[in-house]
Protein backbone atom coordinates (compact mmCIF):
# COMPACT_ATOMS: atom_id res chain seq x y z
CA UNK A 1 0.00 0.00 0.00
CA UNK A 2 1.39 3.60 -0.93
CA UNK A 3 1.84 6.41 1.42
CA UNK A 4 0.49 9.46 1.61
CA UNK A 5 3.88 11.10 0.82
CA UNK A 6 4.69 8.65 -2.08
CA UNK A 7 1.57 8.93 -3.85
CA UNK A 8 1.76 12.98 -3.23
CA UNK A 9 5.46 12.80 -4.44
CA UNK A 10 4.14 10.41 -7.64
CA UNK A 11 0.87 12.41 -8.69
CA UNK A 12 3.27 15.80 -8.35
CA UNK A 13 5.96 14.28 -10.34
CA UNK A 14 3.45 13.07 -13.54
CA UNK A 15 2.26 16.56 -13.04
CA UNK A 16 4.93 18.35 -13.41
CA UNK A 17 6.54 16.36 -16.35
CA UNK A 18 3.29 16.24 -18.40
CA UNK A 19 2.88 20.07 -17.68
CA UNK A 20 6.58 20.19 -19.46
CA UNK A 21 6.23 17.68 -22.05
CA UNK A 22 2.75 20.37 -22.86
CA UNK A 23 4.59 23.47 -22.53
CA UNK A 24 7.90 22.49 -24.36
CA UNK A 25 5.72 20.67 -27.27
CA UNK A 26 3.47 24.17 -27.50
CA UNK A 27 6.04 26.71 -27.19
CA UNK A 28 8.22 24.65 -29.59
CA UNK A 29 5.35 24.57 -32.13
CA UNK A 30 4.60 27.95 -31.81
CA UNK A 31 8.11 29.18 -32.29
CA UNK A 32 8.47 26.51 -35.01
CA UNK A 33 4.99 28.24 -37.19
CA UNK A 34 6.72 32.13 -36.08
CA UNK A 35 9.97 31.28 -37.50
CA UNK A 36 8.28 29.63 -40.78
CA UNK A 37 5.69 32.43 -41.09
CA UNK A 38 8.67 35.14 -40.81
CA UNK A 39 10.93 33.10 -43.05
CA UNK A 40 8.27 32.73 -45.45
CA UNK A 41 6.90 36.36 -45.76
CA UNK A 42 10.77 37.54 -45.66
CA UNK A 43 11.21 35.76 -48.78
CA UNK A 44 7.87 36.54 -50.19
CA UNK A 45 8.73 40.33 -49.78
CA UNK A 46 12.41 39.24 -51.58
CA UNK A 47 10.54 37.59 -54.48
CA UNK A 48 8.43 40.59 -54.55
CA UNK A 49 11.29 43.26 -54.63
CA UNK A 50 13.36 41.19 -57.19
CA UNK A 51 10.79 40.29 -59.98
CA UNK A 52 9.94 44.26 -60.15
CA UNK A 53 13.59 44.93 -60.53
CA UNK A 54 14.20 42.02 -62.95
CA UNK A 55 11.02 43.86 -64.72
CA UNK A 56 12.72 46.97 -64.95
CA UNK A 57 15.65 45.59 -66.29
CA UNK A 58 13.40 43.41 -69.03
CA UNK A 59 12.09 46.67 -70.38
CA UNK A 60 15.71 48.24 -71.71
CA UNK A 61 16.74 45.17 -72.69
CA UNK A 62 17.56 41.09 -71.92
CA UNK A 63 16.98 39.80 -68.37
CA UNK A 64 20.77 38.10 -69.01
CA UNK A 65 22.05 41.47 -67.21
CA UNK A 66 25.27 41.77 -65.44
CA UNK A 67 24.38 44.52 -63.34
CA UNK A 68 20.86 42.33 -62.28
CA UNK A 69 23.17 39.38 -61.15
CA UNK A 70 25.49 41.79 -59.26
CA UNK A 71 22.33 43.05 -57.49
CA UNK A 72 21.05 39.70 -57.34
CA UNK A 73 24.63 38.45 -55.90
CA UNK A 74 23.96 41.62 -53.42
CA UNK A 75 21.02 40.54 -52.23
CA UNK A 76 21.42 37.26 -52.00
CA UNK A 77 24.45 38.25 -49.41
CA UNK A 78 22.06 40.76 -47.65
CA UNK A 79 18.81 38.38 -46.96
CA UNK A 80 21.32 35.12 -46.67
CA UNK A 81 18.52 33.80 -49.76
CA UNK A 82 19.19 32.02 -52.98
CA UNK A 83 17.69 33.73 -55.93
CA UNK A 84 17.34 31.99 -59.32
CA UNK A 85 16.20 33.82 -62.28
CA UNK A 86 13.93 32.06 -65.44
CA UNK A 87 12.79 33.32 -68.74
CA UNK A 88 9.15 33.00 -70.14
CA UNK A 89 10.44 29.11 -70.85
CA UNK A 90 11.59 28.27 -67.73
CA UNK A 91 15.14 28.24 -68.43
CA UNK A 92 17.33 29.64 -65.63
CA UNK A 93 19.26 32.47 -67.31
CA UNK A 94 20.32 33.99 -63.90
CA UNK A 95 21.54 32.57 -60.73
CA UNK A 96 23.20 34.15 -57.29
CA UNK A 97 25.36 31.35 -56.53
CA UNK A 98 28.30 32.59 -58.82
CA UNK A 99 29.26 35.79 -60.74
CA UNK A 100 30.26 33.98 -63.22
CA UNK A 101 27.70 31.53 -63.88
CA UNK A 102 26.87 28.25 -62.05
CA UNK A 103 25.66 24.79 -62.98
CA UNK A 104 22.34 26.31 -62.64
CA UNK A 105 22.50 27.96 -65.82
CA UNK A 106 20.44 25.95 -68.54
CA UNK A 107 18.09 24.04 -66.85
CA UNK A 108 14.67 24.07 -67.26
CA UNK A 109 12.10 24.49 -64.85
CA UNK A 110 8.89 22.48 -65.09
CA UNK A 111 6.62 23.70 -67.33
CA UNK A 112 3.73 23.21 -65.11
CA UNK A 113 4.86 24.80 -61.74
CA UNK A 114 6.11 27.71 -64.50
CA UNK A 115 2.09 28.17 -65.57
CA UNK A 116 1.08 27.98 -61.80
CA UNK A 117 3.52 30.88 -60.77
CA UNK A 118 2.79 32.93 -63.98
CA UNK A 119 -1.22 32.44 -63.32
CA UNK A 120 -1.91 32.74 -59.45
CA UNK A 121 0.58 36.01 -59.52
CA UNK A 122 2.85 34.28 -56.32
CA UNK A 123 3.52 30.50 -55.26
CA UNK A 124 4.46 29.27 -51.59
CA UNK A 125 6.19 25.93 -51.29
CA UNK A 126 8.45 23.88 -49.23
CA UNK A 127 10.48 21.28 -50.42
CA UNK A 128 13.20 19.69 -52.24
CA UNK A 129 13.98 21.47 -56.02
CA UNK A 130 14.87 18.78 -57.71
CA UNK A 131 18.28 19.30 -60.21
CA UNK A 132 18.45 22.77 -58.33
CA UNK A 133 19.12 21.82 -54.62
CA UNK A 134 19.83 19.22 -52.76
CA UNK A 135 18.04 19.94 -49.50
CA UNK A 136 14.85 21.18 -48.20
CA UNK A 137 13.69 24.54 -48.90
CA UNK A 138 11.29 27.47 -48.11
CA UNK A 139 10.51 28.59 -51.88
CA UNK A 140 8.27 31.61 -52.91
CA UNK A 141 8.14 32.43 -57.14
CA UNK A 142 6.95 35.41 -58.47
CA UNK A 143 6.31 36.67 -62.20
CA UNK A 144 8.33 38.92 -64.06
CA UNK A 145 5.69 40.86 -65.76
CA UNK A 146 6.29 43.79 -68.01
CA UNK A 147 2.63 44.85 -68.83
CA UNK A 148 0.41 41.45 -69.14
CA UNK A 149 3.57 39.98 -70.69
CA UNK A 150 5.20 37.90 -68.27
CA UNK A 151 9.08 37.61 -68.88
CA UNK A 152 9.85 34.72 -66.70
CA UNK A 153 10.04 34.03 -62.98
CA UNK A 154 12.32 34.71 -59.75
CA UNK A 155 12.21 31.88 -57.76
CA UNK A 156 13.76 32.73 -53.92
CA UNK A 157 14.67 30.08 -51.36
CA UNK A 158 16.35 29.51 -48.13
CA UNK A 159 17.37 25.83 -47.00
CA UNK A 160 14.99 25.17 -43.61
CA UNK A 161 18.29 23.48 -42.04
CA UNK A 162 18.76 27.13 -40.20
CA UNK A 163 15.42 27.25 -39.09
CA UNK A 164 15.78 23.67 -37.53
CA UNK A 165 18.98 24.88 -36.19
CA UNK A 166 17.48 27.67 -34.46
CA UNK A 167 14.98 25.34 -32.91
CA UNK A 168 17.47 23.26 -31.69
CA UNK A 169 19.27 25.82 -29.82
CA UNK A 170 16.28 26.64 -28.28
CA UNK A 171 15.25 23.19 -27.34
CA UNK A 172 18.58 22.64 -26.02
CA UNK A 173 17.57 25.71 -23.46
CA UNK A 174 14.97 24.78 -22.58
CA UNK A 175 15.75 21.00 -21.90
CA UNK A 176 18.43 22.54 -19.71
CA UNK A 177 15.64 24.66 -18.20
CA UNK A 178 13.46 22.09 -17.58
CA UNK A 179 15.95 19.85 -15.90
CA UNK A 180 16.82 22.30 -13.09
CA UNK A 181 13.09 22.80 -12.43
CA UNK A 182 12.64 19.53 -12.13
CA UNK A 183 15.15 19.00 -9.87
CA UNK A 184 14.28 21.71 -7.62
CA UNK A 185 10.80 20.45 -7.94
CA UNK A 186 11.26 17.22 -6.43
CA UNK A 187 12.86 18.83 -3.80
CA UNK A 188 10.43 21.48 -2.94
CA UNK A 189 7.83 18.44 -3.55
CA UNK A 190 9.46 16.07 -1.15
CA UNK A 191 10.12 18.43 1.48
CA UNK A 192 6.17 19.83 1.11
CA UNK A 193 4.85 16.03 1.09
CA UNK A 194 6.69 15.05 4.56
CA UNK A 195 5.43 18.14 6.19
CA UNK A 196 2.13 17.72 5.22
CA UNK A 197 2.12 13.89 5.73
CA UNK A 198 2.80 14.25 9.31
CA UNK A 199 -0.48 15.89 10.59
CA UNK A 200 -1.81 12.34 8.64
CA UNK A 201 -0.57 10.15 10.46
CA UNK A 202 -1.03 12.12 14.18
CA UNK A 203 -4.80 11.95 12.69
CA UNK A 204 -4.42 8.23 12.37
CA UNK A 205 -2.86 7.65 15.26
CA UNK A 206 -5.88 9.74 17.29
CA UNK A 207 -8.68 7.83 15.14
CA UNK A 208 -7.26 4.71 16.32
CA UNK A 209 -6.77 5.20 20.23
CA UNK A 210 -10.65 7.11 19.65
CA UNK A 211 -11.49 3.69 18.16
CA UNK A 212 -9.76 1.13 20.85
CA UNK A 213 -12.15 3.16 23.70
CA UNK A 214 -9.76 6.70 24.28
CA UNK A 215 -12.95 9.00 23.92
CA UNK A 216 -10.69 12.03 24.85
CA UNK A 217 -8.74 11.38 21.77
CA UNK A 218 -8.04 14.55 19.71
CA UNK A 219 -5.82 15.80 17.22
CA UNK A 220 -3.29 18.50 18.13
CA UNK A 221 -3.02 21.25 16.20
CA UNK A 222 0.41 22.90 14.90
CA UNK A 223 1.07 26.17 13.88
CA UNK A 224 2.58 25.22 10.80
CA UNK A 225 -0.57 23.52 9.47
CA UNK A 226 -1.69 24.36 6.54
CA UNK A 227 -5.29 26.01 6.05
CA UNK A 228 -6.53 22.75 4.66
CA UNK A 229 -4.89 19.92 7.00
CA UNK A 230 -6.04 22.89 10.25
CA UNK A 231 -9.79 22.29 8.75
CA UNK A 232 -9.06 18.37 8.88
CA UNK A 233 -7.86 18.66 12.18
CA UNK A 234 -10.65 20.63 13.27
CA UNK A 235 -13.17 18.52 11.27
CA UNK A 236 -12.05 15.55 13.33
CA UNK A 237 -11.80 17.05 16.77
CA UNK A 238 -15.31 17.95 16.06
CA UNK A 239 -16.43 14.61 15.24
CA UNK A 240 -15.06 13.07 18.12
CA UNK A 241 -16.74 15.40 20.31
CA UNK A 242 -19.66 14.76 18.53
CA UNK A 243 -19.08 10.74 18.93
CA UNK A 244 -18.24 11.19 22.68
CA UNK A 245 -21.57 13.59 23.08
CA UNK A 246 -23.56 10.96 21.17
CA UNK A 247 -22.51 8.31 23.04
CA UNK A 248 -23.15 10.39 26.78
CA UNK A 249 -26.61 11.00 24.99
CA UNK A 250 -26.92 7.31 24.33
CA UNK A 251 -25.85 6.28 28.06
CA UNK A 252 -28.19 8.90 28.96
CA UNK A 253 -30.95 8.11 26.69
CA UNK A 254 -30.90 4.80 28.24
CA UNK A 255 -30.79 5.99 31.70
CA UNK A 256 -33.81 8.23 31.05
CA UNK A 257 -35.94 5.67 29.42
CA UNK A 258 -35.09 3.06 32.35
CA UNK A 259 -36.68 5.89 34.84
CA UNK A 260 -39.43 6.60 32.76
CA UNK A 261 -40.78 3.25 32.60
CA UNK A 262 -39.74 2.20 35.52
CA UNK A 263 -42.72 4.61 37.43
CA UNK A 264 -45.35 4.03 35.19
CA UNK A 265 -44.51 0.19 35.45
CA UNK A 266 -44.06 0.37 39.24
CA UNK A 267 -47.35 2.07 39.69
CA UNK A 268 -48.84 0.03 37.90
CA UNK A 269 -47.73 -3.78 39.09
CA UNK A 270 -48.45 -1.71 42.63
CA UNK A 271 -52.29 -1.55 41.44
CA UNK A 272 -52.58 -4.90 40.04
CA UNK A 273 -51.01 -6.65 42.93
CA UNK A 274 -53.42 -4.70 45.41
CA UNK A 275 -56.34 -5.60 43.30
CA UNK A 276 -55.05 -9.04 43.24
CA UNK A 277 -54.08 -9.70 47.16
CA UNK A 278 -57.61 -8.06 47.93
CA UNK A 279 -55.47 -4.88 49.25
CA UNK A 280 -57.37 -2.17 47.46
CA UNK A 281 -61.74 -2.32 48.43
CA UNK A 282 -63.66 -3.81 45.80
CA UNK A 283 -65.25 0.24 45.48
CA UNK A 284 -62.38 1.67 44.65
CA UNK A 285 -60.88 -0.85 41.98
CA UNK A 286 -62.59 1.37 39.25
CA UNK A 287 -60.69 4.35 40.13
CA UNK A 288 -57.52 2.43 40.13
CA UNK A 289 -57.99 0.60 37.11
CA UNK A 290 -58.31 3.64 35.39
CA UNK A 291 -55.09 5.21 36.62
CA UNK A 292 -53.76 1.59 35.25
CA UNK A 293 -55.55 2.29 32.11
CA UNK A 294 -53.71 6.21 31.88
CA UNK A 295 -50.41 4.75 32.75
CA UNK A 296 -50.31 1.87 29.82
CA UNK A 297 -51.73 4.39 27.23
CA UNK A 298 -48.86 6.71 28.54
CA UNK A 299 -46.68 3.74 27.98
CA UNK A 300 -47.98 3.41 24.04
CA UNK A 301 -47.51 6.95 23.62
CA UNK A 302 -43.96 6.62 24.49
CA UNK A 303 -43.41 3.60 22.35
CA UNK A 304 -45.23 5.00 19.10
CA UNK A 305 -43.42 8.45 20.14
CA UNK A 306 -40.48 6.55 19.89
CA UNK A 307 -40.74 4.52 17.09
CA UNK A 308 -41.91 7.94 14.80
CA UNK A 309 -38.18 9.11 15.87
CA UNK A 310 -36.89 5.48 15.03
CA UNK A 311 -38.64 5.19 11.63
CA UNK A 312 -37.70 9.69 10.61
CA UNK A 313 -33.96 8.58 11.49
CA UNK A 314 -33.82 5.43 9.42
CA UNK A 315 -35.68 7.07 6.28
CA UNK A 316 -32.92 10.00 6.88
CA UNK A 317 -35.43 12.22 5.18
CA UNK A 318 -38.84 11.88 3.54
CA UNK A 319 -39.26 10.64 0.59
CA UNK A 320 -40.89 12.17 -1.90
CA UNK A 321 -43.57 9.91 -2.92
CA UNK A 322 -45.04 10.52 0.69
CA UNK A 323 -44.77 14.25 0.11
CA UNK A 324 -47.95 16.17 -1.32
CA UNK A 325 -49.14 19.82 -1.90
CA UNK A 326 -51.51 21.26 0.87
CA UNK A 327 -52.22 24.64 1.92
CA UNK A 328 -50.59 25.31 5.21
CA UNK A 329 -53.36 27.84 6.50
CA UNK A 330 -55.86 25.59 6.31
CA UNK A 331 -53.47 22.35 7.71
CA UNK A 332 -52.78 24.84 11.03
CA UNK A 333 -56.16 26.26 11.23
CA UNK A 334 -57.72 22.51 11.37
CA UNK A 335 -54.84 21.53 14.51
CA UNK A 336 -56.04 24.82 15.79
CA UNK A 337 -59.74 24.32 15.90
CA UNK A 338 -58.51 20.82 17.80
CA UNK A 339 -57.71 23.08 20.76
CA UNK A 340 -60.83 24.59 21.25
CA UNK A 341 -62.15 23.80 24.33
CA UNK A 342 -58.34 23.71 25.77
CA UNK A 343 -58.24 27.27 25.09
CA UNK A 344 -61.56 28.56 25.91
CA UNK A 345 -61.05 26.69 29.40
CA UNK A 346 -57.91 28.52 29.91
CA UNK A 347 -60.08 31.45 28.54
CA UNK A 348 -56.98 32.52 26.14
CA UNK A 349 -56.78 35.09 23.27
CA UNK A 350 -55.48 34.01 20.11
CA UNK A 351 -53.87 36.29 17.96
CA UNK A 352 -54.00 34.39 14.04
CA UNK A 353 -51.82 36.31 11.44
CA UNK A 354 -52.32 33.90 8.34
CA UNK A 355 -52.09 35.91 4.79
CA UNK A 356 -55.04 36.28 2.52
CA UNK A 357 -54.38 33.67 0.11
CA UNK A 358 -53.42 30.36 0.22
CA UNK A 359 -49.77 29.14 1.36
CA UNK A 360 -49.05 26.06 -0.69
CA UNK A 361 -46.17 23.82 0.65
CA UNK A 362 -44.97 20.29 -0.63
CA UNK A 363 -44.44 18.09 2.20
CA UNK A 364 -45.59 15.10 4.29
CA UNK A 365 -49.25 16.49 5.70
CA UNK A 366 -49.31 14.21 8.27
CA UNK A 367 -46.26 14.85 9.49
CA UNK A 368 -46.48 19.00 9.24
CA UNK A 369 -50.03 18.30 11.27
CA UNK A 370 -47.63 16.73 14.05
CA UNK A 371 -45.35 19.43 14.66
CA UNK A 372 -47.87 21.89 14.41
CA UNK A 373 -50.22 20.15 17.00
CA UNK A 374 -46.95 19.39 19.81
CA UNK A 375 -46.13 23.31 19.42
CA UNK A 376 -49.60 24.55 19.99
CA UNK A 377 -50.11 21.73 22.74
CA UNK A 378 -47.13 22.97 24.19
CA UNK A 379 -48.14 26.80 23.89
CA UNK A 380 -51.22 26.12 24.94
CA UNK A 381 -50.01 24.02 28.32
CA UNK A 382 -47.29 26.66 29.16
CA UNK A 383 -49.31 30.11 28.61
CA UNK A 384 -51.19 31.26 31.77
CA UNK A 385 -55.24 31.55 31.73
CA UNK A 386 -56.24 34.89 30.31
CA UNK A 387 -53.07 35.11 28.64
CA UNK A 388 -52.22 35.59 24.32
CA UNK A 389 -51.73 32.69 21.50
CA UNK A 390 -50.26 33.29 18.60
CA UNK A 391 -50.18 31.58 15.25
CA UNK A 392 -48.54 33.13 12.48
CA UNK A 393 -47.79 32.38 8.51
CA UNK A 394 -45.66 34.36 6.66
CA UNK A 395 -43.99 34.07 3.08
CA UNK A 396 -40.21 35.12 2.11
CA UNK A 397 -38.05 33.80 -0.73
CA UNK A 398 -38.84 30.19 -1.12
CA UNK A 399 -39.74 29.39 2.45
CA UNK A 400 -42.83 29.42 4.27
CA UNK A 401 -42.43 30.67 8.09
CA UNK A 402 -44.93 29.29 10.47
CA UNK A 403 -44.53 31.02 13.86
CA UNK A 404 -46.36 29.93 17.14
CA UNK A 405 -46.07 31.69 19.90
CA UNK A 406 -47.27 32.09 24.17
CA UNK A 407 -47.40 34.20 26.55
CA UNK A 408 -46.06 33.35 29.79
CA UNK A 409 -42.60 32.41 31.72
CA UNK A 410 -39.42 33.30 29.59
CA UNK A 411 -37.27 30.16 29.12
CA UNK A 412 -33.78 31.18 31.20
CA UNK A 413 -31.09 31.58 28.19
CA UNK A 414 -29.41 28.56 29.35
CA UNK A 415 -31.94 26.46 28.64
CA UNK A 416 -33.29 27.62 24.64
CA UNK A 417 -30.46 25.34 23.09
CA UNK A 418 -31.51 22.09 25.10
CA UNK A 419 -35.43 22.23 24.43
CA UNK A 420 -35.17 20.05 21.02
CA UNK A 421 -33.07 17.54 23.43
CA UNK A 422 -35.26 14.44 24.49
CA UNK A 423 -36.29 13.73 27.88
CA UNK A 424 -35.31 17.71 28.21
CA UNK A 425 -37.74 19.18 30.74
CA UNK A 426 -37.16 22.67 32.38
CA UNK A 427 -38.81 22.01 35.34
CA UNK A 428 -36.52 18.71 35.64
CA UNK A 429 -39.10 16.95 37.58
CA UNK A 430 -40.93 14.25 35.87
CA UNK A 431 -43.19 13.92 38.36
CA UNK A 432 -44.81 17.37 38.50
CA UNK A 433 -45.74 17.33 35.02
CA UNK A 434 -46.71 13.14 33.76
CA UNK A 435 -48.59 14.60 30.38
CA UNK A 436 -45.94 13.99 28.82
CA UNK A 437 -42.10 12.52 28.26
CA UNK A 438 -40.06 15.21 26.94
CA UNK A 439 -39.96 14.07 23.78
CA UNK A 440 -42.63 16.46 22.02
CA UNK A 441 -40.10 19.12 21.09
CA UNK A 442 -37.45 16.35 19.49
CA UNK A 443 -39.89 14.78 17.59
CA UNK A 444 -40.59 18.26 16.12
CA UNK A 445 -37.42 18.95 15.23
CA UNK A 446 -36.45 15.35 13.97
CA UNK A 447 -39.63 15.76 11.53
CA UNK A 448 -38.60 19.27 10.05
CA UNK A 449 -35.24 18.17 9.80
CA UNK A 450 -36.46 15.44 7.71
CA UNK A 451 -38.05 17.63 5.38
CA UNK A 452 -34.55 19.30 4.86
CA UNK A 453 -36.04 22.15 7.05
CA UNK A 454 -35.10 24.27 9.89
CA UNK A 455 -36.81 24.84 13.21
CA UNK A 456 -35.98 28.07 15.96
CA UNK A 457 -36.99 29.29 19.70
CA UNK A 458 -36.70 32.75 21.22
CA UNK A 459 -37.73 33.91 24.31
CA UNK A 460 -37.82 37.06 25.88
CA UNK A 461 -39.48 39.77 27.66
CA UNK A 462 -42.61 36.75 28.60
CA UNK A 463 -43.02 35.43 25.11
CA UNK A 464 -41.74 32.29 24.03
CA UNK A 465 -42.09 32.09 20.08
CA UNK A 466 -41.57 28.70 17.98
CA UNK A 467 -40.80 29.09 14.09
CA UNK A 468 -39.93 26.34 11.65
CA UNK A 469 -39.97 26.60 7.66
CA UNK A 470 -41.14 24.52 4.81
CA UNK A 471 -40.87 25.03 0.99
CA UNK A 472 -43.10 27.50 -0.93
CA UNK A 473 -44.46 26.30 -3.67
CA UNK A 474 -46.61 28.80 -5.66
Amino acid sequence: MKSSFSRSFFTAATILLLALVVLGTSFQLQVNHYMEDTTVTGLQQDAAIIANLAAAYSVDGSLNSRDLLLNLDIISQVTDADVVICDHNGFIILCSDALTGCDHEGWQLNREYLTTVIEHGSYTATGVIKNLYPDERYVVSSPILNGDQAKGIVIVSAPTATTNQILNRISNIFLTAATFVVLLAVMAVTAFARRESRPLRDMAKAANAFAHGNLKARVRLEEDYSEEMEELALAFNNMALSLQKSEYQRQEFVANVSHELKTPMTTISGYIDGILDGTIPENRREYYLRIVSDETKRLSRLVRSMLDISQLQKEEGIPEDKKMHFDLEECAGQVLITFEKKINDKKLDVDVDFPEHPVYTFANRDYVTQVIYNLLDNAVKFCPEGRTLGLKIREGGNKAYISISNEGDTIPAEELPLVFDRFHKLDKSRSQNRDGWGLGLYIVKTIVCSHGENISVSSKDGKTEFTFTMPLVN
